[in-house]
């Protein structure tokens, strides 16, 4: 019975988020197209929503720990679900993404990326892909902020092993800007795929940012083991231990 509760709990709640991503995003539309800040407190109030909503709706609180860069930077972040999206964009001054390519012909969506300076990139041929990554930040730079990327490409669910890809290290070397690693153990509580949502706390947790200058298979092996290290950590402390 407390399942189905809780289910029912998170049914409501998943539907009035995308309620609230449609009427923020249909209310402020107007204000995004002739501003990147109406964009970015479009994108900022449907993140306030979902901390403010979660915890009465589906009792999850949110918790971010750290200190989020205010910096022109790279936010190299675990990614699990949905939920570290909102929380580490609702943590940084001017977060902004790189997305699929695809995504930018999507109503509302699209152009509310293209605002706060998301980075478009086509899917393809690993080289070509991290080329255009590359090329595509370059050219925005007159959008400073922090740049958000998951170095595990996907959503990644606690406990399981997944490597960290070469497209991060190649940002890090070419921009010559710290990378700021985030862990979380939103996964615990928000999963990947289905309605049901956890009760708990959910954590990201800003670390200690890499300084630019490190050799490629250096930077990128300082980074695993920065956030998995963390990301453990707060796993064990949410009382989820991954098998052996």
């Amino acid at each position: 019975m407390a399942y189905a509760i809780q289910w029912v709990r998170s049914l409501l709640f998943v539907i009035s988020v995308y309620v609230a991503i449609a009427v923020v995003g249909l209310g402020l539309f107007p204000w995004a197209l002739v501003s990147r800040k109406g964009a970015r407190a479009g994108c900022m109030n449907v993140c306030r929503y979902v901390r403010w909503a979660a915890p009465w709706m589906i009792g999850l609180k949110t918790e971010i720990r750290g200190t989020p860069p205010d910096y022109e930077c790279i936010v190299a972040s675990k990614h699990q679900s949905f939920l570290d999206v909102f929380l580490v964009f609702s943590a940084v001054p001017a977060g902004k993404f790189i997305m699929k390519s695809i995504l930018k012909y999507a109503p509302i969506v699209g152009q509310y990326g293209l605002r706060i300076g998301c980075v478009p990139v086509d899917r393809g041929k690993r080289a070509a892909a991290i080329k255009q990554m590359v090329d595509g930040v370059k050219k925005g730079s007159a959008t400073p902020g922090q740049l958000i990327i998951y170095p595990q490409g996907t959503r990644i669910a606690p406990g399981v092993k997944a490597p960290y890809k070469v497209g991060t290290a190649v940002l890090y070397e070419q921009l010559g800007q710290p990378c700021v690693p985030v862990a979380a153990n939103v996964g615990l509580f928000w999963p990947k795929r289905g309605i049901y949502r956890k009760q708990g706390t959910a954590v990201v947790e800003f670390l200690e940012p890499i300084q630019p200058g490190l050799p490629r298979d250096e930077f990128l092996k300082l980074l695993e083991t920065r956030i998995e290290t963390a990301s453990n950590r707060l796993n064990e402390e949410a009382g989820f231990h991954a098998p052996h």
